[in-house]
C-alpha cells in the first residue's frame, strides 16, 4: 500500500521540475498566503470522485478527460469555459448510450497553469532565457521581464481556477448539463455539420432510449 498522502507529502521527493524562484522570499510568503484560502475542491467531492474511478477500474463505468494542454489567463471567458464542458457532455451522451454504463466526466480544467519542460532555457537569437512553464509561473513572451518567474502568479492561478470551478457548478447544476439538453445539442451538430450525418442513426437511437 503507497504512502498515505498529505498537503505536505510532495515535499518528500525530488523535485524535477520547479522553477528558478529569484526571490525565495516572495516564493514563501505566496505559499503561506495560499494555504490560508479556502479549498478548491471539498472532501466530499473527492470521495464522490474515487467512488466513481473504483467503479470504473472495476469495469462498471468509463472514464472521459478532456481539456487543455495548459490553461492560461487570457483565455478567461465563460463562453470558452462553457463550450469545453459541453464537449465533454456530448462525449458522453454518445459513450453512455454505446457502452451502456456510467460515464465518469473528468475535465483537465480550474488549475491546469504549468508545464514541465525538457529544458530549463530557452534559446532565441542568441538570447538564451528560462522556459515557458505556463501562467502560474512566467509569461509565454519572450523578453526577460516576462520569463522570470513570479511566485504571485499563483495567486491569480488560485483565483482563476475558483471562478472557473463555481462556474463549472453553476452550469452542472443550473440545468445545462441535463441529458435531454446535451442531445439536442448532439442533433444540431448532426443536422449542421457533413461529418454529423454519418453518426445520424446513433443520435436516432439514443433519442429513442431517452423518449423511453
Amino acid at each position: 500500500m503507497g504512502t498515505p498522502w498529505t498537503p505536505e507529502s510532495w515535499k518528500k521527493f525530488t523535485s524535477e521540475q520547479q522553477p528558478g524562484w529569484e526571490n525565495n522570499k516572495d516564493y514563501t510568503k505566496v505559499l503561506s498566503e495560499i494555504a490560508t484560502y479556502p479549498p478548491l475542491v471539498f472532501a466530499g467531492e473527492v470521495r464522490a470522485l474515487k467512488q466513481q474511478l473504483a467503479d470504473a477500474a472495476q469495469g462498471n463505468g468509463f472514464l472521459i478527460q478532456g481539456g487543455d494542454c495548459a490553461e492560461t489567463f487570457n483565455d478567461f471567458k465563460a463562453n470558452s469555459i462553457r463550450d469545453k464542458l459541453k464537449i465533454l457532455l456530448q462525449m458522453s451522451v454518445v459513450l453512455t448510450y454505446g457502452a451502456s454504463c456510467n460515464v465518469v466526466k473528468l475535465g483537465r480544467i480550474a488549475g491546469q497553469f504549468a508545464k514541465p519542460r525538457s529544458s530549463d532555457t530557452e534559446t532565441r537569437k542568441g538570447i538564451n532565457l528560462p522556459s515557458y512553464r505556463g501562467d502560474a509561473v512566467n509569461d509565454i513572451e519572450f523578453n526577460e521581464k516576462s520569463r522570470t518567474p513570479n511566485p504571485k502568479r499563483m495567486l491569480r492561478t488560485y483565483n482563476q481556477s475558483a471562478a472557473t470551478l463555481n462556474l463549472l457548478r453553476a452550469f452542472t447544476t443550473g440545468g445545462f448539463a441535463d441529458l435531454n439538453k446535451v442531445h439536442l445539442w448532439n442533433q444540431e451538430f448532426i443536422e449542421q455539420s457533413p461529418q454529423g450525418k454519418r453518426y445520424k442513426q446513433i443520435a436516432k437511437n439514443i433519442d429513442e432510449a431517452l423518449t423511453f
